[in-house]
């Protein structure tokens, strides 16, 4: 078929485009190979109409041309905002369900940050200053590790995966620029971190209004319609924070283009989405927006961070700044209580039983070890590092 990349949507309706992009999306199904699909699936308008659409196109196909599985691969890192996170989990039990009933190779999957690597656990456990734009301990280890660990096992099994991505051209001149970067002049483009990912983008020449048109004027092809989509939008009035595999990405999450995301984050200035969620009437949650401000106003309190780091050395950056380590077990100690606090009045799961049993193990691991490293350490280990 004819190369979409090169059409000129510009000048096509609406309901052409998109036809346009079934037809791609059909061709590239069938395919001669047997390659496995993963749509990134924030839950947000983007995923949601690539998910749409390829569930529409398999429902076209014959039973004997379904034969690819598609898996629909959505990321919790366990400090969602609880109104994304709900509709992320109702929404991929719809199309799980859905795709069970109509007999489609479809597959819905969510991934999560290991226990050692949770947010609590690294900032409650272990220390770790609140993450800012400096120091993003956060994305990698709570998004990019488990959704990247999900794809290189489908990788294992099938030797190459097929990535959908709802990114488009007009999001933002950084996301126009990231396109162009990545484009190899071919439908599918070598991923660029994931040995043996292909990355698929069909909606990304679609305009912002291409795709609230579309998705508010469709029925989902799982059943039911978009209006629950399009109310948390209008609650929040921001956008969702991507599905991110690749550093490169890294970016976009914690940026103020993407606001839907871990409603602990400490990376922007405000939290945008929260903050439309409490201003639309869930009022609730301003307890979460306070605990938030809170993390961001302690971090750089020398009363609440240790002298060293974690392997006893005192950091000096090469401009002689001095960086503080940790925040004290009193501290830490003060952030669980304050967390549990609110996780009580609210009578929602902010923070697991399982990571609290891991942040005591952690916090007992450090106590024993620390009379170690005084004794050896001296101010000999004063090192210089950037942060």
């Amino acid at each position: 078929m004819d190369d979409l990349r090169l059409h000129d949507f510009s000048n096509t309706s609406l309901d052409d485009a998109i036809s346009l992009i079934e037809a791609e999306i059909r061709d590239e199904y069938l395919q001669p190979h047997t390659y496995p699909w993963v749509i990134g699936y924030s839950g947000g308008k983007d995923s949601t109409l690539v998910a749409h659409l390829v569930f529409k196109v398999l429902l076209t196909l014959p039973r004997s041309q379904r034969t690819r599985e598609v898996h629909i691969v959505s990321n919790d890192t366990l400090v969602e905002s609880p109104l994304v996170i709900k509709h992320i989990v109702d929404s991929l039990e719809q199309i799980h369900d859905a795709a069970m009933a109509l007999r489609l190779p479809v597959k819905t999957q969510i991934t999560r940050p290991e226990i050692s690597q949770t947010f609590w656990v690294n900032l409650i456990g272990r220390g770790y200053p609140s993450p800012n734009r400096t120091f993003r301990w956060c994305t990698d280890r709570m998004k990019i590790q488990p959704t990247s660990s999900y794809i290189k096992s489908r990788i294992d099994e099938a030797q190459n995966v097929i990535l959908l991505l709802g990114v488009r051209r007009s999001e933002s001149a950084t996301r126009a620029a990231s396109v162009k970067r990545y484009d190899n002049g071919e439908r599918l483009n070598r991923h660029n971190d994931l040995v043996g990912c292909l990355v698929f983008r069909p909606i990304v020449e679609l305009t912002t209004d291409d795709v609230w048109e579309y998705l508010g004027e469709n029925d989902a092809p799982w059943g039911g319609d978009h209006r629950k989509l399009i109310k948390l939008y209008r609650d929040a009035g921001g956008g969702e924070c991507p599905v991110v595999t690749q550093k490169s990405d890294a970016p976009s999450c914690g940026s103020s283009s993407s606001r839907f995301g871990c409603w602990t984050c400490t990376v922007v200035d405000k939290d945008r989405s929260l903050e439309g969620f409490v201003e639309s009437g869930f009022s609730e949650f301003g307890a979460l927006l306070d605990f938030r401000d809170w993390l961001v106003s302690i971090r750089n309190n020398p009363e609440k961070r240790q002298a060293r780091r974690r392997n006893g050395s005192i950091t000096i950056t090469s401009t002689g700044t001095y960086i503080p380590g940790p925040f004290t077990m009193d501290a830490r100690s003060e952030i669980l209580d304050r967390l549990l606090g609110i996780q009580a009045d609210l009578d929602v799961e902010l923070i697991s039983s399982n990571e609290i049993e891991e942040i005591k193990r952690v916090w007992s691991e450090e106590l024993t070890s620390n009379a170690s490293k005084r004794a050896r350490t001296t101010v000999d280990t004063v090192k210089k590092d950037k942060t």
